[in-house]
């Protein structure tokens, strides 16, 4: 059977292992509303698909350095006043790709295959990746569970919660962190442009059903998981790409829950 070949069993514990891992996290992103920081920071993962290769070490080590210093900076540059966030997430959305994609083309060797690193390649997923996933997918988990209170808080009400003790700028540059490392350890599975769709798309499914907090990052997992499932079985039965096969379909899941919602029947409940 399909499902006891070592590269469709490694493609599925990858996938699921993911689902799991971003769903709180993509919970985070939609209800603070930062798609775009998070694309602009995955953007930039192409630059540390580069550093990797020129270091000859592990792209995921070189992706992770890029993504948490393009973090740091939009974090500094989101201090001033004068020019608006979007603004500024547009500047670099942009530059890091385009020197992402200079970059790649200027090391030496064979060509650099591009498309699978925006793309992603899930049936390539070897047993070393699972490992990196599962073990930062710990430990991605164990920091949301630490800093849940604190960013429940600032995702209901952000100046309230600074005024009672919240810490921010600390605990938003944590969570950057960890969103970081889950774009590093995702950009095998789904590439570089498909990452943020792994994170949000199942969020955005899971909030018209949901009345808690904790009910959506539930349904979010629940409908990534089963997304992985579809997305690989539609993938490998059509011989379409197996990221954004499991991209389309948390896709009509989507489509399906807002267009519920948009008939006035969503819960509404959740931020």
């Amino acid at each position: 059977m399909l499902i006891f070949e070592p590269f469709f069993l490694r493609a599925l514990l990858a996938g699921i292992g993911l689902a799991i891992v971003a769903a709180p996290l993509g919970c985070f992103v939609v209800w603070q509303r930062l798609a775009y920081f998070g694309e602009t920071v995955a953007q930039a993962g192409l630059i540390g698909v580069a550093l990797g290769l020129a270091l000859h070490m592990d792209v995921t080590w070189g992706v992770l350095v890029v993504a948490l210093l393009v973090a740091a900076l939009l974090l500094w540059f989101g201090r001033q006043k004068l020019v608006g966030l979007d603004s500024v997430l547009g500047l670099l959305h942009h530059a890091a790709l385009a020197a992402g994609v200079i970059a790649t083309s200027m090391l030496d060797g064979p060509p650099v295959d591009l498309a699978g690193f925006l793309f992603g390649d899930v049936f390539a997923v070897s047993s070393t990746d699972v490992t990196i996933i599962y073990v930062g997918g710990a430990i991605v988990l164990a920091g949301i569970l630490l800093l849940w209170q604190p960013l429940l808080r600032l995702a209901v009400h952000e100046e309230l919660a600074a005024a009672e003790g919240v810490k921010r700028d600390r605990i938003r540059a944590a969570f950057i962190f960890l969103l970081a490392v889950t774009i590093a350890v995702a950009m095998k599975i789904v590439g570089i442009l498909l990452v943020m769709a792994f994170l949000v798309v199942p969020a955005v499914a899971a909030r018209p059903l949901s009345g808690t907090p904790e009910r959506m990052v539930l349904l979010t997992a629940l409908i990534a998981v089963a997304s992985v499932v579809v997305g690989l079985w539609l993938s490998f039965a059509f011989d379409a790409p197996g990221g954004p096969s499991i991209v389309i379909v948390m896709s009509l899941v989507a489509a399906l829950s807002l267009s519920w919602a948009a008939l006035g029947r969503g819960s509404g409940a959740t931020r």
